[in-house]
């Protein structure tokens, strides 16, 4: 047992702070290898830290922090910069946590009476280090400038307070080196761009940025140019070699490729689209001119860098259970398929072959990732009987054995990596298929069956979770399945197995590991478009099992962001938006179709004389138009309840048939127009507000609707409750609605301490772009996996900005580094996406990149030529790149089409143009001569140089 696993068992008990540290107190004394006095503190601060991650906000928590500090088992200096590291991480980026952290440092430090020296930080601390714990400071006050903003917690208060007191420690700067003033220089002036910097803070940190700028000088000037010309001639010495990869140890490409497979999975070249993802790989083998035992290296150990990375202090998380199955489970089918296609590279197979089983010894001897991998494993928790019985392997076994099963090492080679793999190492569910004398998918086929339970079928789907070597046999059975009876109009078959997949998200993401999911739904949309009850013998059941696939199409679009997509069942093109309108309330005149509906509707559902839904009505309604006129039947019906012209009892008998399998599936619509309806009236609308409430507090409604409804649910009644709008609800509460949408989402429950605060009204989406883009350059610097979601950013911001905003990250750090910077402007630009998706490598050469050519004319000649080296370099890497993307389309999938919006000898074409006519400025010139001079490139473009 460790620190932090006896933290955590003590924490989820409900011991007392006391009663903890005691038992923390007894551990060390049991263990006196543990460490040195300094290890101890940092290990029980970090015990306690790591839990905020999953407890956000927990006063428990805060008080096991305040007792290790009062009683002295953790000094207040060793606790602030542990705290402040931990700050860093994401996942401890939340208003009360933050803000809970600061309240401790310094009503420690303000209870000791202690000067802050002495108190926060120990006496003769090195000016560095002190830096360093400023640096980390300035950073969380950067981050509470991001996060939302709340009446409850202060964190900007409490970050500043805590900034000035350890800025006012800083005695003399003298004894740093100039790149560190530099650094810290730079950290300063960014704060002082936020309008919202107190007054207090901002004369501080103007003092303290003043007393470097006199440390740097003229000194500066020259230090900068000096390190800008060192990284000048470092990419001039690299040569026609940033053409590619140019490096045996390219970990920023791989991951940020990896990571768009896992983002993306469900669409167009992501895991699940296989002959895309394929496409990617050949494009960037070609690219990066690696031998092919170094492309699968690199490769491999990207994916362990990634799967070892998502994996938190204690243990596995979700994100880390998804790696596990794409690395285990889904890489190397996607190898096996890659090595066919890539034989047209003129390696034979069995060179291939041979590359592959060379590298596997180097790969599966990196301790450092696979002890973080296999530890956490083993250390994982479980909460029920059925997790328990499932053992954890060891990954190098797993993964040997899926290479060896689908035939990308022989058993010799295996043998000789690790000899026992053959006695010791039995996938869990391949031994209970063979235990059946059944091959894996006729297993699952069997356990899959329609009579099977629901418990049977929770307790298959975890084992087979647990169990990566079986995820593609699982998802071969579920697609073949889900097409099949589309095609068959099997509704009964599909209705089962959309509600395993609604209900269990692993189910769910085995499968949108290992196939497209935009097929399967554009196979549902089809079946829902062309589904007629007319012919069906029970209408009733036929209703309720087309309801499920229904809600499955309306979660999964809303799940992997496909709301935009084009969905096509072979020339078939199809169309959701009758999902995405199913909220809007919509005219009763529009069609005849839909006025006869609705008056049917309305006469079965909220007509007192009414016998309840006929046979008769679901034959001649058809599934769209119900959906669309469903919101309209609630308004129309309260509206008449309002008006006194229906009693409130007839109201409710109506919305109970909703609440029923026969129309639940409805109801995401429904929600949608109601909850516009309250906010279109201000809270002044207390029908609306029961019948909303009823829905959404129903046992019987279905997950998926609570699930799509929640977060518009917490946006219309946040906690608190603006007075105002609390005023117009008068004795309506809330809190059900938001609890019920907290818990679809996941959430913890709410807490009166701790609650959902509203978004910052100063946080502009551009921020959160940037801050993406120096989170993916941190990392790469870093030399950890990098991520960045292009598809999210172009979310928040429109093509152009967000490659303004790209490139003027990009450009600052390649003024010390420009490999990183390149590779990642080079994946952003060509990495394939949907067909929907802006077309961001012509965006660029066309429109942002002469702008950025022409204020490269207003910087000094040594930043110039650092500018015009990386706009080159990221030009010559980005449509090479785009060339092989091209030839990898063509060659992979036979298909000859632009992915990346235009033809790239085209767009090279044009950019000689482009370059030559506007490049009036000296950058211009030198753009373009600097390209001309790359051999390379102009043999790959002859129209680029034909142009200039």
């Amino acid at each position: 047992m460790s620190l932090s696993e006896l933290t955590r068992n003590a924490f989820q008990s409900g011991i007392t702070s006391r009663k903890w540290l005691g038992l923390c107190k007894l551990f060390i004394s049991k263990n006196p290898s543990h460490g040195g006095a300094h290890s101890v503190e940092t290990d029980i601060s970090n015990s306690v830290l790591v839990l905020f991650r999953d407890y956000p906000g927990d006063p428990a928590l805060q008080a096991y922090l305040r007792q290790a500090i009062a009683d002295g088992v953790l000094s207040l200096p060793t606790f602030l910069t542990t705290f402040l590291s931990a700050a860093q991480s994401p996942e401890l980026h939340n208003l009360a946590t933050l803000d809970m952290l600061c309240r401790v440092v310094l009503d420690h430090h303000y209870a000791s009476g202690m000067p802050t020296i002495g108190s926060l930080v120990p006496y003769g601390e090195p000016t560095t280090r002190l830096l360093n714990t400023i640096q980390n400071s300035m950073s969380l006050l950067r981050t509470a400038f991001t996060l939302p903003m709340s009446h409850f917690y202060q964190l900007t208060t409490s970050a500043s307070e805590l900034l000035i007191l350890l800025l006012s420690c800083v005695s003399d700067v003298s004894q740093i080196s100039t790149t560190q003033a530099m650094m810290h220089f730079a950290d300063a002036n960014e704060i002082l761009q936020n309008p919202r910097l107190s007054p207090s803070m901002r004369q501080v940190l103007e003092s303290f940025a003043f007393s470097l700028s006199l440390l740097l000088g003229d000194d500066a000037k020259v230090a900068r140019e000096a390190q800008m010309m060192h990284t000048l001639q470092l990419a001039l010495g690299k040569g026609d070699a940033i053409l590619g990869s140019s490096s045996e140890t390219d970990i920023v490409t791989c991951t940020l490729v990896l990571n768009h497979l896992i983002f993306n999975r469900a669409g167009d070249f992501g895991s699940g689209d296989g002959p895309h993802a394929v496409a990617v790989l050949v494009a960037l083998l070609r690219w990066s001119s690696w031998a092919p035992a170094t492309f699968y290296s690199q490769l491999i150990i990207s994916a362990l860098t990634c799967l070892a990375q998502s994996l938190s202090p204690t243990g596995p998380t979700r994100a880390s259970s998804i790696w596990r199955a794409f690395t285990i489970g889904r890489l190397p089918h996607l190898l096996a398929m890659f090595q066919k296609s890539a034989q047209s590279e003129g390696v034979a197979e069995a060179d291939w072959h041979t590359a592959l089983q060379s590298c596997l010894p180097t790969v599966l001897h990196r301790a450092d990732l696979l002890e973080k991998i296999d530890n956490a494993g083993q250390n994982a928790g479980s909460d029920t009987a059925s997790e328990k019985s499932v053992m954890h392997h060891n990954f190098a076994s797993e993964f040997l054995y899926q290479l060896l099963h689908v035939g990308l090492v022989e058993q010799a080679v295996v043998a000789t990596i690790n000899p026992s793999l053959s006695n010791d190492f039995h996938p869990r569910m391949t031994s209970e298929a063979q235990e059946a004398s059944l091959d894996l998918p006729g297993y699952f086929e069997a356990k899959l069956s329609p009579d099977a339970s629901p418990e049977d079928i929770e307790v298959l789907l975890f084992r087979a979770w647990r169990d990566p070597c079986c995820h593609a046999a699982f998802a071969e059975v579920v697609a073949k399945r889900f097409t099949s009876s589309t095609k068959n109009t099997d509704t009964e078959t599909l209705s089962l197995v959309c509600k395993m997949l609604c209900k269990h998200e692993m189910a769910l993401d085995m499968l949108s590991l290992h196939a497209k999911i935009t097929d399967l739904v554009a196979h549902a949309l089809a079946f829902v478009e062309d589904y007629d009850c007319e012919t069906v013998g029970d209408p009733q059941t036929a209703v309720t099992h087309l309801g499920d696939v229904v809600l499955f199409v309306e979660a999964t679009i809303a799940r992997f962001n496909l709301a935009t997509y084009c969905f096509r069942v072979g020339n078939r093109q199809l169309n959701p938006e009758f999902l995405r309108t199913a909220g809007l309330r919509h005219r009763t005149d529009e069609s005849k179709e839909d006025v006869s509906a609705f008056s049917s509707w309305t006469k079965a559902l909220f007509d007192p004389g009414s016998e309840g839904i006929e046979d008769t009505i679901l034959r001649a309604t058809r599934p769209k138009v119900l959906l669309r006129i469903a919101p309209t039947l609630f308004a129309h019906a309260i509206a008449q309840c309002m008006e006194r012209k229906m009693d409130k009892e007839v109201l409710n008998n109506g919305i109970s048939y909703f609440l029923g399998p026969l129309l639940n599936w409805t109801l995401a619509g429904v929600v949608r127009s109601l909850l516009s309806e309250v906010q279109r009236r201000g809270y002044r609308a207390p029908v609306h507000l029961e019948v909303l409430k009823t829905l959404l507090t129903s046992p019987s409604c279905p997950p998926a609707v609570l699930a799509l409804s929640a977060p518009h649910t917490l946006r219309i009644f946040p906690d608190p409750l603006p007075p105002y709008n609390q005023k117009a609800l008068k004795d309506f509460d809330p809190k059900p609605l938001r609890t019920a949408a907290r818990q679809a989402l996941g959430l913890p429950e709410e807490d009166a301490q701790a609650p959902l605060a509203m978004p910052a009204a100063h946080t502009h989406w551009t921020d959160q772009t940037r801050q993406l883009v120096t989170n993916a350059l941190a990392a790469a610097r870093a030399g950890r996996a990098v991520a960045l979601d292009v598809d999210r950013c172009l979310l928040l911001s429109p093509p152009t900005k967000f490659l303004d905003t790209l490139f003027n990250e990009l450009s600052l750090a390649a003024t010390m580094d420009m490999e990183s910077p390149r590779r990642a402007a080079t994946f952003v630009l060509t990495m394939p996406r949907t067909p929907r998706s802006p077309p961001l490598l012509p965006i660029f050469l066309h429109l942002v990149l002469p702008s950025l050519v022409a204020a490269a004319d207003e910087l000094t000649a040594t930043e110039q030529a650092i500018r015009v080296e990386f706009l080159a370099a990221v030009v010559s890497s980005s449509l090479t790149s785009a060339l092989h993307t091209e030839w990898a389309m063509l060659t992979t999938c036979g298909e000859e089409r632009y992915v990346l919006g235009q033809s790239v000898t085209s767009m090279a074409r044009r950019l000689a143009g482009d370059l030559r006519r506007r490049g009036t400025g000296a950058s211009g010139e030198m753009v373009l001569h600097r390209l001309a001079a790359m051999q390379p490139f102009v043999a790959n473009f002859p129209t680029f140089a034909a142009e200039v």
